[in-house]
């Protein structure tokens, strides 16, 4: 296994700190299985491609942290928010995401492939269609794409397949029903969608459907420097995965927890480089991930899968501000709660 040396913990995440506090697991009711998938979305990059030896190091740098997972990232494409003509993407083609597979397979790792919608002029996912005959053809073109993408992940070996993420306007469809029923289809393996956020997990109607219950968690925490206030917003939010749990009979998967390395993010952990610039700040992505991973280390909760880690290796360090840990203080927390199982 390959090694670095890890940035030092910061003294709150210590003996007295957030990750001192750490309760002892609960032992799972009968029904649900003790496995939980730990790891990060591997994003490809150019330097990096997937299969490549750079890739194979980022992978086992993951690895040396405690993940057993990863999250795969291939696009499908559209060129409005208005528009049906949805294609594969070409960023993660099947050239990349077929090796990709295959080599974290090799590795030991299980592997989600969890495609997402880039919509031209708009946020991911932000397909917006006039009527229902608009949504029909959208979801025809969606389907036929998403399809012979399931088909390249069961050849390669992939354990889990996302049908969608965070597609809001799209989300209480009935169309997800054809969408599911196709992939199913042609991959054997677990099937989930991504919701946006909680809110849109609790009104997605078709989790009878899948196997898991998938949402992204960018919850706004407050300031800073209240760390000691996060506790509510964190409280407020598991319970409430705890009954989507519940309700659906499906556990959950954090498929995407993230938060960057800058000054302010605790406030909007949504918001991405691009869309606002800030002073890096390891310590506050290092705190709020350490606080998150204590309290989602809990039975509802099958999958935790942070945003983001990329294939190439050098990516990140202290003057990083994007969400990756790479080269940060929350490499150290990952080591802890993932190692520390």
């Amino acid at each position: 296994m390959i090694r670095r040396h890890l940035p030092a913990v910061p003294a709150l995440l210590l003996p007295g700190g957030a990750l001192a506090q750490r309760r002892p697991v609960e032992s799972p009711p009968a029904n649900l299985p003790a496995a939980t998938w730990r790891g990060a979305n591997l994003v490809q990059t150019a330097q990096a491609p997937l299969g490549g030896a750079e890739a194979r190091r980022a992978m086992r740098l993951l690895m040396s942290l405690g993940a057993d997972s990863v999250a795969l990232t291939p696009y499908l494409w559209q060129p409005a928010a208005g528009s049906a003509d949805v294609v594969r993407g070409s960023d993660t083609p099947d050239s990349a995401l077929l090796p990709g597979i295959r080599q974290a397979r090799e590795l030991g790792l299980r592997v989600l492939v969890k495609p997402h919608l880039w919509v031209e002029g708009a946020r991911p996912g932000g397909a917006r269609m006039v009527d229902d005959a608009g949504w029909r053809r959208w979801f025809a073109a969606y389907t036929t794409a998403l399809v012979a993408m399931a088909r390249g992940a069961q050849e390669a070996g992939a354990e889990a397949l996302s049908v969608g993420a965070a597609i809001r306007a799209a989300n209480t469809r009935p169309e997800w029903r054809e969408v599911i029923a196709a992939v199913r289809a042609v991959f054997r393996g677990r099937l989930l969608y991504v919701a946006a956020d909680t809110e849109d997990a609790e009104a997605f109607p078709h989790w009878p459907l899948l196997d898991a219950v998938g949402l992204c968690l960018y919850r706004p925490l407050g300031a800073d420097d209240r760390a000691e206030e996060w506790g509510a917003v964190m409280g407020r939010e598991v319970e409430r995965l705890d009954r989507l749990q519940q309700r659906t009979g499906r556990r959950v998967w954090v498929a995407e927890l993230g938060i960057r390395s800058a000054a302010g993010a605790a406030a909007n952990p949504g918001l991405s480089v691009e869309e606002r610039a800030s002073a890096p700040d390891q310590r506050v992505q290092a705190e709020a991930l350490a606080r998150w991973l204590r309290r989602l280390d809990r039975p509802s909760v099958e999958a935790v899968m942070l945003w983001r880690w990329f294939s190439d290796p050098s990516r990140g360090g202290p003057a990083d501000t994007d969400y990756t840990p790479q080269g940060k203080l929350a490499e150290g927390v990952l080591l802890h709660a993932w190692l520390a199982r």
